[in-house]
């Protein structure tokens, strides 16, 4: 069975286990809930001690340490429920005895008898709790640090496999001959009656179970290419592709046979066991065999996408031809070399063989792989950028190549000392982590890459898309996105357990982390349920729906038949509309575990604040929430708000800033936008309508240069031709005609500059038509003077320039 199937059931059955003490508890029955509580908490003492005095048993084995700590953590959360339980109970003894007040002073009155022995028993039952809540408590206590003891136990037991040292001597290597020669010859004559006895009693069951097996792998194969088909069959097809196409391919075409590969080994190791084809000591040797092929097998293929080892051209690294085949090869023979050494260590334990024949085989195994990575370090795979996958490579950078060489020899060095253990270690997770993290990091790079603005329509599933369904750019942007996010939630989900598991971590502790990550995350005193924050998302999305649906059925069928008028109907469809918000809302919180005193907290003190003098900032902020519900305008939206014009840059709770054409940033209090009336030019769309204003002179023919104008506007770019340009004479009078044209762009934002362009284009035109746009020239008139006026004029003259030769109260100047 692989990781993940086991990982999945081990969730699914630890849910049920740490569940099981409350549901117990609370179908017992009989006697008071504090009574109950006991009796459970009795129940759950026992329990711990029973878990202790196993973990005292089983120090020795992890997995058994592993699901006994999985089982002092699920009781310590029943334990907890326990005394939560008893909360109610409390709360209400509580409230009784406020009721009935404080006893009479010494001196007064006596209480009737029935008060009295009422007063006795709320604080014998009261008493009762406080104790069982301490009691509770120390269970509590005592579990977490069993659990605490077993956490330090594993990791006392990592460390001595890691670091037990084995001498490494002759007689070492010769009873290690003896015993694999013993193991050949068992393991030849148990397979060899196993299979005769199958094949001649049930081949029947064997045939069947294989042909289900391939049954299923082909149901999974085809169908995940169906779906995923186009991004890897059809865009091999390109002879250059793109490096986004090529990130796709490599994902996809890693991951989807190796599934199949995954799914047929399930399948077979299921259905071997269903038909009762396997033995004992036949089935660990089969479903490791299995496992071993798949990771090979996975190993392979990735190598193969990652280097492409015959066609440089989906190369995601910058290798040589022979690079690349040096280096898949290298990475195919350490997966080989780990698959056997794991297959024949699963055969020594089956068989019982001694521990210095699986001493030996890791020895072996290190030493091999020691040898490959040093030999890998000295391959030239280097091509710089713009070299041809042919040309002769050049050597690692030489931080790469010591990284090499330093963990080749460490191995090998580490392994002749005697540390094997530590050197088979750190053989098995270069191959298998480095193999997923190389996985993963493809499939996040092909997330980012899908992800990425205008790319998902880029490829080969967006064009499809959008030929088929005439998809816009906004929605397969938004679905590249999804898809984005879809292959980050596969890689962390499948690959980060199998990482996990390479690193000692048991399924136990994975489905355990799992169930912490998604029911309790504790921050503080804050207890934060991701399941319980999923289902109130989704009972809010559901509220939503159904008052969609009910504000449709009211104003479609109770309304409409009523014949109320349509400001009515408008008015009970809004007010349903809230209501219905509302009433999700608080159901979608209740169901998230956020406690609805809290919210009554924040409405008392906004209250208190209220009174005290903060309307305007409770004005603003409530504003604040009403502009970012209901989007009146949107950050980059032309706005006008009195005297104030400009594009929105930021809308917070209190004020929104707008920046005028002038480039001033001003400052506008919600509550100012939410009270008066703002002009918004792009609310809906950046679809808008110009005026501009022409005048011409009076003795133009008006039906000329109305066709003039609309030829212009007409050719003008930026204008639209639906809706139809329109010029009007607005006025005329002795000396112009006044002419306004009316045009739509498509743009507002625009406006200005087509504008400009226009009043160009129009005075361009008029001039080539000789249309006269202001008043005609005066024409030049002769003056006619009689003779005496010329004598006089002529006088005149002479004194003047006289004057103005003679200098002050002297004789005339000389000429110049």
């Amino acid at each position: 069975m692989s990781p993940i199937v086991r990982l999945a059931a081990a969730f699914l059955a630890a849910l049920f286990l740490s569940f099981s003490p409350v549901l117990a508890q609370g179908t017992a029955g009989g006697g008071t809930a504090v009574e109950q509580a006991a009796q459970s908490l009795d129940k759950a003492g026992a329990q711990l001690d029973a878990i202790r005095e196993r973990v005292q048993r089983y120090q020795e084995d992890d997995a058994r340490l592993v699901e006994l700590k999985v089982e002092t953590e699920a009781l310590n959360r029943a334990i907890l429920a326990i005394s939560v339980g008893t909360r109610p109970r409390l709360e209400e003894i509580k409230a009784r005895q406020a009721e009935l007040g404080d006893p009479p002073a010494e001196g007064a009155a006596p209480e009737a008898a029935i008060v009295v022995e009422e007063r006795k028993r709320l604080a014998g039952e009261r008493n009762a709790i406080n104790a069982l809540t301490g009691e509770a408590e120390n269970l509590s206590i005592e579990a977490t640090k069993l659990a605490n003891r077993i956490t330090e136990i594993r990791r006392e037991l990592f460390t001595e496999a890691i670091l037990k040292r084995t001498e490494i001597n002759d007689d070492l290597f010769r009873n290690a001959g003896t015993a694999i020669d013993v193991e050949m010859q068992t393991l030849g004559r148990t397979v060899s009656a196993w299979f005769q006895f199958v094949w001649k009693f049930k081949r029947l069951s064997l045939l069947a179970a294989v042909g289900l097996s391939l049954m299923a792998a082909l149901v999974l194969l085809s169908g995940s290419y169906r779906l995923f088909g186009p991004l890897i069959t059809r865009v091999a097809q390109q002879e250059r592709p793109h490096y986004i196409t090529r990130l796709l391919v490599a994902f996809w075409s890693t991951i989807l046979p190796s599934m199949a590969a995954a799914a047929f080994a399930v399948a077979s190791f299921f259905f071997l066991d269903m038909f009762t084809v396997l033995r004992a000591d036949i089935a660990p040797l089969v479903a490791v065999t299995l496992a071993v092929a798949v990771a090979i097998y996975f190993v392979a293929k990735l190598a193969s996408a990652v280097l492409s080892p015959r066609d440089g051209n989906w190369r995601l690294v910058r290798v040589s031809n022979r690079g690349a085949f040096l280096l898949w090869l290298s990475a195919t023979t350490m997966a080989i070399v780990n698959g056997a050494d794991y297959l024949l260590g699963t055969v020594s334990e089956v068989f019982g063989s001694p521990v210095v024949l699986t001493v030996v085989k890791s020895f072996v195994a290190s030493i091999v792989i020691g040898l490959v990575l040093t030999a890998t370090a000295f391959i030239r795979p280097i091509l710089h950028k713009g070299e041809p996958p042919d040309a002769q490579g050049r050597p690692w950078p030489r931080s790469v190549f010591t990284l090499l060489v330093l963990t080749g020899l460490g191995l090998i060095v580490a392994a002749l000392f005697g540390y094997v253990g530590m050197a088979r270690f750190v053989a098995t997770q270069i191959v298998v982590t480095g193999a997923i993290l190389v996985t993963m990091y493809i499939g996040i790079l092909s997330g980012r890459a899908v992800s990425a603005p205008n790319a998902f329509a880029e490829t080969a599933v967006g064009k499809r898309l959008e030929t088929r369904f005439g998809l816009g750019q906004v929605t397969l942007d938004q679905m590249g996105l999804a898809a984005g996010l879809s292959i980050y939630l596969l890689v962390f989900v499948c690959f980060v357990p199998l990482i996990l598991l390479q690193w000692g971590f048991q399924v136990a502790d994975i489905q355990s982390w799992a169930y912490r990550i998604f029911t309790e995350i504790r921050v503080g005193s804050i207890s934060i349920s991701l399941v319980g924050i999923l289902a109130g998302l989704v009972l809010f999305i559901a509220g939503l729906v159904v008052t969609r649906w009910f504000q449709k059925w009211v104003d479609g069928n109770v309304l409409a038949r009523s014949q109320v008028d349509v400001g009515v109907r408008n008015s009970v469809r809004t007010a349903v509309g809230y209501a219905g918000v509302a009433i999700a809302g608080l159901i979608g919180i209740s169901a998230a575990g956020i406690s609805l005193s809290s919210l009554a907290l924040v409405a008392g003190a906004l209250s208190l604040g209220i009174g005290f003098g903060l309307q305007n900032i409770v004005s603003n902020f409530v504003s604040g929430l009403i502009l970012l519900a209901e989007r009146p305008f949107k950050v980059g939206d032309w706005v006008v708000a009195g005297t104030t014009e400009g594009f929105v840059r930021r809308i917070s709770v209190r004020a929104t800033e707008i920046e005028t054409f002038q480039r001033q940033t001003v400052i506008v209090p919600n509550s100012v936008l939410i009270n008066g009336q703002v002009g918004n030019w792009t609310h809906r769309n950046k679809l808008g309508r110009v005026e501009v204003t022409i005048s011409v002179h009076a003795g133009n023919d008006p039906l000329q240069v109305r066709d003039i104008l609309l030829d212009v506007v007409r050719a003008q770019q930026g204008l639209l031709r639906n809706p139809e340009p329109a010029v009007l004479l607005q006025a005329f009078s002795a000396s112009t005609l006044d002419f306004e044209i009316r045009a739509f762009l498509a743009d507002i934002l625009s406006a200005t500059a087509v504008k400009s362009e226009l009043r160009a284009a129009i005075l361009q035109r008029l001039r080539d038509e000789k249309i006269a746009i202001g008043a005609p020239a005066a024409p030049e008139v002769p003056v006619k003077i009689s003779p005496e006026g010329a004598r006089i004029l002529t006088a005149l003259v002479g004194q003047a320039t006289e004057a103005i030769r003679r200098p002050e109260g002297g004789a005339a100047a000389p000429d110049a």
